[in-house]
């Protein structure tokens, strides 16, 4: 054969193989990440034509539908308003989607279909339609939680321990995604730098947690077995940590203390103390158990959220690297940035027996017909801690609120286990970031929440802890009461 022709023939088949290859990686491979890419427009302007599905709530309110327009084609609204917008999200052609309408895009969009269905649908001259997303959000809770952080920068998480459904996401300030079908408006809200509305900081922006991490490291320091709750330590002020000394809130000196005593009055100085004892790598073990390090398992865009943990120069580093102060972390200090979501998971961990349920929004998803195609259900994403660990740092956090800094957090005839935390913003000026993270009713616990207010000029026992307090009621009043 001539040579000349045999050259060609193989570059025409190199040619052919490469072409083959690059329209399979584009149409087969990478077609859901392209498809899913929010620069992509191509999805979202064919979903124009497809009755997305509705999302509701809980109690089956709708949160998000379509309506069709004039044109015969379809534009999403949301009933609730603002309420639900950094939960839900939105979906738009001039905008992608965010929230839940992202992360569950590809059953509301109607491509959960088989291909032999969808040629059915056609040949039967049905419209395509999706999905129905129902949610565990209790709405009457959410509004409670949007009321009471009214006025204030802030966010409130709530879970059901057991479950690991997620019945609360509230964040202030927040945005009302109907206004978004308007250019003008999604960029006056993003030129905003000062409130940020668009951010979600129920998962996003972490902020030191105070005396609440006190809960990580009294969890670490009796399930590794080196103290009991009964374990004494001194609280004198001024301790040297880390060769620097550490005071304690308002100065105050205390002579021995057991660690219950110590979790209720919530001594700096012992928890130090504690944590440097114990040493990084059980801290960081511990840490990691309760989710700490990586960004939440919720079902959830990745991009809007963000890892709880130790952070230098805007990166996150790991508990043992040597410019972690063990000492200071161990009391929510030193370098820790945390999201509410992972202070909730923390406080939903020691309520379910130191069983850490993975969090998820979604109950289960429905067709068209009725049919429920999927149902999500409770998974543990780790076992944090002994039953008998989580019992003793029950009965620590039941200290807290009913003799310590949390008794703002009472609810009359249930049982609140809990711990306040405060972290300074501007020294001075006497401005703080607080919070409260708790369960309830502690003997049975059908409730777990985190709460974190910005800049506030007081403590999380004045601000958080009632906030708190007004959402457990009304979630454990829908839920049915509950003592204990």
């Amino acid at each position: 054969m001539n040579r000349p022709i045999v050259r060609l023939y193989v570059l025409v088949v190199v040619l052919f193989a490469v072409l083959v290859g690059f329209t399979s990686r584009w149409t087969i491979f990478q077609a859901s990440s392209l498809r899913d890419n929010a620069l992509n427009k191509r999805s979202l302007l064919e979903q124009q034509r497809i009755d997305r599905g509705r999302i509701v709530a809980a109690d089956g309110s709708v949160l998000a539908r379509d309506v069709r327009t004039r044109e015969g084609t379809y534009t999403r609204t949301y009933p609730s308003g603002e309420e639900f917008a950094h939960a839900i999200g939105y979906s738009y052609v001039n905008l992608s989607q965010a929230g839940l309408e992202r992360f569950r895009n590809a059953p509301l969009s109607g491509r959960s279909d088989s291909e032999l269905q969808s040629i059915l649908n056609q040949l039967q001259g049905r419209r395509k339609q999706g999905d129905e997303v129902v949610t565990t959000l209790d709405p009457s809770a959410q509004r409670v939680a949007q009321s009471a952080l009214a006025g204030h920068k802030g966010a409130v998480v709530a879970l059901e321990p057991r479950t690991g459904a997620l019945t609360v996401m509230a964040s202030t300030p927040g945005y009302n995604p109907n206004a978004l079908r308007s250019n003008s408006t999604y960029a006056k809200l993003t030129s905003d730098t000062q409130g940020t509305p668009l951010v979600n900081r129920a998962t996003q922006f972490g902020y030191a947690p105070g005396s609440t991490f006190k809960v990580v490291t009294a969890t670490a320091a009796i399930d590794s077995g080196q103290f009991t709750p009964n374990s004494t330590v001194s609280g004198r002020n001024n301790v040297v940590v880390s060769g620097v000394p550490l005071q304690n809130d308002n100065g105050e000196s205390f002579g021995q203390l057991t660690l219950t005593q110590a979790l209720a009055k919530s001594v700096n100085t012992v928890w130090a103390q504690v944590a440097e004892k114990l040493g990084k790598p059980t801290m960081a073990r511990y840490m990691q158990r309760f989710g700490f390090d990586r960004k939440p398992k919720l079902d959830y865009p990745s991009e809007q959220m963000s890892s709880s943990g130790e952070y230098y120069h805007g990166h996150l580093i790991s508990p043992l690297s040597p410019r972690v102060d063990v000492g200071r972390m161990g009391i929510g200090q030193d370098k820790l940035q945390v999201v509410p979501l992972q202070m909730a998971e923390v406080a939903a961990a020691v309520a379910n027996k130191g069983r850490l349920m993975t969090p998820h929004m979604t109950a289960r998803i429905v067709d068209p017909d009725g049919r429920t195609v999927e149902r999500i259900t409770p998974h543990v994403q780790s076992v944090v801690m002994k039953t008998s660990t989580a019992a003793a740092v029950r009965s620590m956090m039941e200290a807290v609120v009913n003799e310590g800094t949390g008794t703002t957090a009472q609810i009359p005839g249930v049982q609140v286990a809990g711990k306040t935390g405060t972290a300074e913003t501007q020294r001075g000026a006497a401005l703080n970031n607080v919070w409260f993270i708790a369960f309830a009713p502690a003997a049975n616990p059908r409730v777990a929440i985190a709460v974190t207010l910005e800049k506030v000029p007081g403590q999380g026992a004045t601000f958080a802890a009632p906030v708190a307090k007004q959402v457990m009621e009304s979630l454990l009043g829908s839920l049915g009461g509950g003592h204990g």
